[in-house]
């Protein structure tokens, strides 16, 4: 059994206990079976019927395609031939669309008329033409990594010998082979955030513990322009300031719980490490345990004072908000944000009352003792204001009042809609962790980082 020093954890269930199955109702099953297809159905219907391509957020009139929702789109497909929503000839008809309309984008360094460069993608698309949506979207390394795993995602579970099945794997080692990770480096050995043209890196890099798991696992593991192996132990010795106690947990901290699940929803990190995980005892999906366990008792203790918050009410991550307004709650004059990444942990704490289902639903695989309540929760409490025909809509907030309601968003966004469908398949079974494994790009990523144990250490 993997621990760090997880008292708080301890005293509730044992950590480790992922092995066990969680008892569920029949009732709890009803709802994870309507919430997963509802959610499943977003990505089908949402996506540009010419191009394939995936919004950021809908409902959204002539709104930017999202290159990250593309690839949760892309997995989201394959999840629905495993649960029976699409036939498979559906799912391959649509993925090779969407693959094809995007391979067949120009990539060049021009302000204006490339979907990229270097095979890396910008942001936000145009959802009819494919190409950059204006002069403030960034060419994105992480939008460009979450959309790659789809693509190899895509790569792994098409494999019959068919002539559209074996052109999706084809146009997926193309796209996946042309990156250019190394030019991502201009500060070596850490990758930049991004690049806009002419000639501009971002003025961030990835460092410390993130998101940026999956970016560097995919940079690891390029045949063909793959960065330097001691660049995984550059990234982790940066990790250093977040490995500590918060309410009870010691984990390696990021607040928002994005950071833990959009890598994880791709990669069964459970049993395998690195140096830094075996060095703190515990590996990348206990960490993340942990921190759901730590958000979840941070709620409870409740420091902000807001409203509903609770052991079945939570969930902090970057999600839209009411605005940026100033409003009087419990007697106190609040300040509230817009869009925002929002979170709790040794790092920092951004808290103004907003509440993302997304924040539980992604991390239903790490600890769904404690996640499928909670959703339940929300859903009984709120009902059809935070739900509708495409499960839960991206935030809302009970402490701030608009028009004698409390603040609800009314759109759900692509890449907080992914990790709920990905979770929740992969805490049934594995099978978006099981398709993955048989990828060779992500298996020699893992490897070359320095990952042991576990599934690595079986045979394909």
């Amino acid at each position: 059994m993997l621990l760090g020093s997880h008292s708080g954890l301890a005293q509730e269930r044992k950590v480790g206990s992922f092995l066990k199955p969680t008892k569920v109702s029949a009732a709890d099953k009803k709802f994870i079976n309507d919430l997963e297809y509802k959610t499943f159905r977003w990505f089908w219907d949402t996506a540009n019927s010419k191009t394939g391509l995936v919004p950021d957020r809908a409902p959204l009139p002539k709104g930017a395609a999202s290159i990250a929702s593309v690839g949760f789109g892309l997995t989201a497909y394959g999840i629905g031939v495993e649960r029976g929503y699409i036939t498979r000839n559906e799912a391959v008809e649509r993925t090779l669309k969407t693959l094809k309309f995007i391979e067949s984008l120009p990539q060049n360094d021009r302000p204006m008329g490339s979907a990229g460069y270097k095979g890396f993608y910008y942001h936000f698309l145009d959802q009819e033409t494919g190409l950059r949506v204006a002069d403030w979207s960034e060419l994105s390394s992480v939008d460009t990594a979450l959309f790659m795993s789809g693509v190899l995602f895509s790569q792994s579970f098409y494999t019959r010998n068919d002539a559209r099945e074996k052109e999706i794997r084809q146009i997926a080692d193309r796209l996946y082979r042309r990156i250019d990770w190394n030019w991502m480096s201009v500060n070596h050995p850490f990758l930049s955030m991004g690049w806009t043209p002419p000639n501009h890196y971002l003025s961030n890099d990835w460092k410390g513990y993130n998101e940026g798991l999956i970016i560097y696992l995919l940079a690891m593991g390029s045949p063909t322009n793959a960065v330097p192996q001691n660049t995984w132990k550059t990234w982790t010795d940066s990790y250093a300031h977040q490995w500590g106690e918060f309410q009870g947990y010691k984990f390696l901290n990021f607040a928002p719980l994005f950071g833990h699940q959009y890598s994880e929803s791709w990669i069964d990190f459970r049993g395998i490490q690195d140096d830094f995980s075996r060095a703190h005892n515990t590996d990348y999906f206990q960490n993340s345990r942990a921190a759901v366990y730590a958000q979840r008792a941070y709620a409870m203790a409740n420091p902000g004072d807001w409203k509903d918050y609770g052991a079945n009410i939570w969930g902090l991550t970057a999600c839209d908000g009411p605005g940026d307004e100033k409003q009087s709650y419990n007697g106190k004059m609040r300040h509230y944000m817009s869009y925002s990444a929002r979170g709790a942990g040794l790092d920092y704490i951004s808290d103004d009352g907003t509440l993302a289902p997304t924040a539980a639903g992604g991390s239903i695989a790490f600890a769904p003792e404690i996640v499928i309540p909670a959703l339940r929760e929300m859903h009984q409490k709120y009902g059809d204001r935070i739900y509708n025909q495409y499960g839960f809509l991206d935030s809302f907030n009970p402490s701030f009042q608009k028009d004698g309601h409390y603040w609800v968003a009314n759109q759900q966004l692509g890449i907080d809609q992914g990790p709920i469908l990905l979770m929740i398949e992969n805490w049934r079974n594995g099978f978006v962790w099981k398709v993955m494994k048989k990828n060779k790009y992500v298996r020699s990523g893992l490897m070359r980082a320095g990952f042991q144990g576990g599934w690595l250490s079986h045979k394909r």
